[in-house]
């Protein structure tokens, strides 16, 4: 496979990926495959020509199937077979107790995605028949097939650093959903409480004084607000900022909450109930936010540990921004380039192309979808803060924004045509964020893998002057 042999890098690394397969599913070896379950599972032995050579249906959990692989393992000895490989579907995690007993036995195992196999139950009778027997078969043959990978081995540290991130992104969409909630219902009970602010749910002076409000009003702000006067309210709300972060309440926003205490636009008959609601919304928002700090600042501290706080250094990128994207890709070493990683994320361009027609590429939506909603929160304040990718942004937008506003401004306002041409210009910008994020997979990837710092130039693909570069840095 030398020069001017035709063949590809792509094709060389699918050979070599498909070698190391064939390796762990040898022909000359036998396949279990095993359709996982919670309290059942459904084994068969077969070899390469699908044959069946042994089954069980145990009715155990998948930490107990150390015994029915041993069994296998004689079984197939027994047929002539000296190697036995074991198959599965990622279930849950349960397939993480197979790979154990896998391991601790001395046997193979391959994974088999769901996707394939679903597609593989329909195609093999165009029915969607689906039986655990059947279908621990239908896994099996899909291994001996190749249409399988390996799984991933995890060590300590970043088997934390993955529960870590996930456990972020929860408390993050348990504080977003509390914030919404205590939204709605101060728009009923409440309404001119958010204008005492700014950005009200960012101060933490306006949610101390809620909480003021919410746990001493009973039902009515404005009783609280005729028994008490200015410098009392501030006093108790100096007394509840630090559970929100702050000893330093604003007095402007305190004294704010209080004057609009007797708002005129509430629902009465709703206010009762939607102020304790509030209340306890409240509760939840600094539960989650604390908890959300706490688990933020022990990812950095792993990240730490792994000698990859480096990865700070990227404008516009936080130590726990990469600390979540890494706890879902895992270690970027065991990816061979940076587009398997995107590949991973689902973040690679899924073309449709066929003789000499083009059809419009989109993200494949494959792989990790955590890793995609990751990559995609951390690249937002990057297109404001880092320099190099906020230019990479605006070259992929401006061509499309630049025809959009000349179609819109020779079409009538509200026309077709204006609207066609505001939603190409809407559907340019995230494109140009997809790109972005996928062109943070891969600078992780880069500076991961080769322990490189953080460089402007090689970012942008040497389209920085060493000046812009400085600049940059």
């Amino acid at each position: 496979m030398g020069k001017g042999s035709g063949i590809s890098r792509s094709d060389r690394r699918r050979n070599a990926r498909r070698g190391r397969l064939r390796d762990l599913v040898p022909r000359d070896g036998a396949v279990l495959g095993i359709d996982l379950g919670d309290q059942k599972q459904a084994l068969a032995l077969v070899d390469h020509d699908m044959r069946v050579l042994w089954r069980r249906s145990p009715r155990c959990a998948a930490h107990q199937l150390g015994g029915p692989i041993a069994d296998a393992v004689i079984a197939a000895a027994a047929a002539g077979f000296s190697r036995v490989t074991v198959a599965c579907e990622p279930t849950g995690p349960r397939w993480m107790q197979v790979q154990r007993l896998c391991r601790e036995a001395g046997v193979a195992l391959v994974c088999v995605q769901p996707l394939v196999s679903h597609i593989a139950r329909e195609q093999e009778d165009y029915t969607g028949h689906k039986r655990d027997e059947p279908d621990a078969v239908l896994i099996a043959r899909l291994a001996a097939e190749l249409h399988c990978y390996i799984p991933e081995e995890l060590d300590e540290t970043w088997a934390c650093l993955r529960q870590l991130g996930r456990r972020r992104a929860q408390l993050i969409t348990t504080a977003t959903a509390a914030v919404q909630r205590i939204r709605d219902c101060l728009s009923v009970a409440w309404p001119s409480a958010v204008t005492a602010a700014c950005d009200p749910f960012a101060s933490m002076t306006w949610l101390a004084a809620l909480e003021v409000v919410t746990s001493r009003c009973g039902s009515d702000p404005a009783r609280l607000a005729a028994g008490l006067g200015e410098e009392e309210f501030c006093a108790l709300v100096r007394g509840a900022s630090p559970g929100w972060g702050t000893t330093r309440p604003d007095r402007r926003i305190a004294r704010k909450v209080l004057a609009l205490a007797g708002d005129p636009d509430a629902v009465p008959v709703m206010r009762r109930a939607l102020l304790r609601r509030v209340r306890d919304e409240l509760g939840d928002l600094q539960r989650a936010r604390r908890q959300l700090k706490e688990t933020e600042a022990d990812m950095g501290a792993l990240l730490a540990g792994l000698g990859l706080s480096r990865l700070g250094d990227v404008p516009g990128l936080t130590v726990t921004g990469a600390a979540a994207i890494l706890g879902e890709a895992g270690d970027p070493r065991r990816y061979e380039t940076s587009s398997s990683m995107v590949k991973h994320a689902g973040l690679s361009p899924s073309d449709n192309a066929s003789g000499a027609f083009e059809g419009l590429s989109r993200i494949s939506r494959r792989g990790r979808p955590s890793l995609r909603l990751a990559a995609w929160r951390a690249v937002f304040p990057m297109l404001i803060h880092n320099p190099v990718m906020k230019a990479k942004y605006e070259a992929l937008v401006a061509g499309a924004e630049e025809s959009a506003r000349a179609a819109a401004g020779s079409a009538r306002p509200g026309s077709a045509r204006a609207g066609q041409a505001a939603r190409t210009a809407r559907s340019a910008r995230a494109k140009a964020r997809v790109a972005c994020a996928a062109s943070l997979l891969r600078w992780i990837y880069h500076m991961t893998v080769h322990g490189a710092d953080w460089d402007p130039v090689a970012a942008s693909g040497g389209h920085l002057t060493p000046q812009e570069a400085q600049k940059a840095a």
